[in-house]
């Protein structure tokens, strides 16, 4: 088990995406779990899918900040590609910890709109390393950078479960490309200026107040519309879903332990450098999950007790750009963090449910 070397009380946080599904619970659980600090949270707030949805996640940040006495909450709206903008929030704030989740994410949007992720991905991505690169010459350096990555970066790989010993040079999508180019500068700014950073590898994340274009999501509002659904690869997609709180729990105890600066044998310094897979452990198929989902959206109230499911459901080939499996080995994280996310499937799309028929007023 590591050590916490990397304090969260009283440390000003960057978080990056913080209108995002996992940001903003990310913020909502450091507010709630740290007595004092002082967060930071920058979005752009586009409309790659329903702003009404961010907005809420703000809204909910902002209630919850008010309550916690002790705890400080600011918001910018703004784009991490803007390194003018970047530059003065590092120099105001001088954050002790970055957690970069701001992305433009999606696989098959990635096919049709690139410019998008090069400069979110890559350009943003770059603003806050040499930001973070800039810190290091002063009072307050960045003590740790905890970054977003994927398991889009294991393209077609076919030894499961997916490992982060694993070589990943064969990415199938732009998206993929970025994550895996976010996991390469991380290693060369780590390895120049000695600023510890951690890539996470997510693993399909759902759960309340998710991200309209997940299938999940997607998959309910079509349902409701009275729709067919189309479930790819003929049913036989293979996903490791984890719930929210899981990632959220992973990312907070990262952020707690910064890989160690150390001097190699020329007397330069090891890249302080780590990447995490975090995953539920335990793919589930699609037909499975669409099943289970179905079953509690009418438990919720949101499909009537006779919904006719079998009529509305499409078997089709694989899209482009997507991969049959993805099943994460988390056997570092519970190794180094003592952590396994273990939510069960039934139980997060249960909560999906209760929270879409509220959020929806049905």
């Amino acid at each position: 088990m590591l050590q916490t070397n990397c304090y969260l009380h009283n440390r000003a946080i960057l978080i990056t995406g913080a209108a995002g599904f996992i940001g903003s619970n990310l913020v909502k659980e450091l507010l709630c779990t740290v007595p004092s600090i002082h967060i930071v949270g920058i979005d752009n707030m586009n409309d790659y899918y329903d702003v009404s949805i961010k907005e809420y996640r703000l809204g909910q940040i902002d209630k919850l900040a008010k309550e916690k006495k002790g705890c400080t909450w600011d918001f910018v709206k703004g784009n991490i590609a803007d390194r003018k903008l970047i530059d003065e929030l590092f120099a105001e704030y001088r954050f002790g910890i970055v957690v970069n989740l701001a992305a433009q994410a999606g696989v098959r949007y990635s096919i049709t709109n690139p410019d998008v992720y090069i400069e979110s991905n890559i350009i943003g991505f770059y603003n806050i390393l040499e930001a973070c690169r800039a810190s290091m010459s002063t009072e307050h350096p960045v003590e740790h950078l905890v970054y977003a990555s994927s398991s889009s970066v294991y393209g077609t790989n076919k030894k499961i479960p997916y490992s982060t010993d694993d070589k990943v040079d064969n990415p199938v999508s732009l998206y993929a490309a970025t994550k895996k180019s976010n996991e390469l500068m991380a290693h060369a700014y780590s390895k120049l200026y000695n600023i510890p950073s951690t890539g996470l590898r997510f693993f399909t994340v759902y759960g309340p107040a998710g991200r309209p274009d997940m299938a999940y999501f997607g998959f309910t509002n079509k349902l409701r519309e009275g729709k067919t659904i189309e479930i790819f690869n003929y049913g036989n997609c293979k996903r490791d879903f984890t719930y929210v709180d899981d990632i959220v729990e992973g990312v907070k105890r990262v952020m707690q332990c910064a890989p160690e600066k150390q001097t190699g044998e020329d007397g330069l310094p090891l890249p302080p450098y780590r990447i995490y897979n975090i995953g539920n452990n335990d793919p589930e198929n699609l037909l499975d999950f669409v099943t289970i989902l179905q079953e509690e959206l009418v438990r919720a109230g949101v499909l009537p007790e006779d919904y006719d499911f079998e009529a509305h459901k499409k078997l089709v080939p694989m899209q482009a750009g997507d991969v049959p499996i993805t099943y994460a080995d988390t056997s570092a994280l519970e190794r180094d963090l003592g952590f396994k996310p273990s939510t069960p499937l039934r139980d997060g799309l249960r909560k999906f449910a209760e929270w879409y028929k509220n959020f929806y007023n049905l």
